[in-house]
């Protein structure tokens, strides 16, 4: 499991030919949100110069279109609704972006297969030049996001280690002596005891 870097994608089919990639679902729909999302949002504010109240509502809801409908507030939840009711191309994005996750739930590679068939000619037939580009440029890594259906992993439990390292250095203002700071990394992971 890992992000769409090309980097760890090229060193993992050079050491390890038979590895199957699964790229990681929070990597995937961050980039989502920051590539169409945010450039969708970005582009309709740019839009509504002449109306200032409404731009202003625009500009303000990224965090309302970037987070988990379940993650919001019910006056959040409202004014989410409002705001895609009243502006189409976000309501295509954010209706694409959730079901772009399912690709990652899927019960069979089959049925991936056709949720990502379905979901690449909703993006290509929503005239929304961002969500295409992003579209096509994901075409590229579909089978590692396919791959989820067999393999339902990700690089969260990674994530949270690499988080726990970084405060371990802040605390410290950094370390001079890096013996000291792996003792330190091995006392925050001690591992199973047998």
């Amino acid at each position: 499991a890992m992000d769409m870097n090309t980097a760890f994608d090229l060193e993992v089919r050079a050491h390890c030919p038979n590895a199957l990639v699964v790229y990681d679902l929070f990597h995937v729909i961050a980039k989502y949100g920051r590539e169409v999302v945010d450039r969708v949002r970005v582009d309709q504010a740019n839009a509504l110069r002449h109306d200032a109240p409404a731009r202003r509502v625009v500009k303000r809801s990224r965090w309302l279109l970037l987070r988990n409908r379940d993650n919001l507030k019910p006056d959040q939840a409202s004014a989410l609704d409002e705001l895609l009711a009243a502006n189409v191309p976000l309501m295509t994005a954010y209706v694409l972006k959730a079901q772009l996750k399912e690709l990652w739930f899927a019960p069979s590679i089959k049925a991936a297969r056709a949720r990502w068939a379905q979901w690449y000619a909703m993006a290509m037939a929503s005239g929304i030049a961002p969500l295409q580009q992003f579209a096509k440029r994901l075409s590229a890594y579909v089978e590692g996001i396919i791959a989820s259906a067999v393999h339902p992993m990700n690089t969260s439990v990674l994530e949270g280690m690499n988080n726990r390292i970084k405060v371990i250095k802040r605390q410290a203002y950094g370390f001079r002596n890096a013996d000291y700071f792996f003792l330190k990394i091995k006392a925050a992971f001690p591992g199973k005891v047998r």
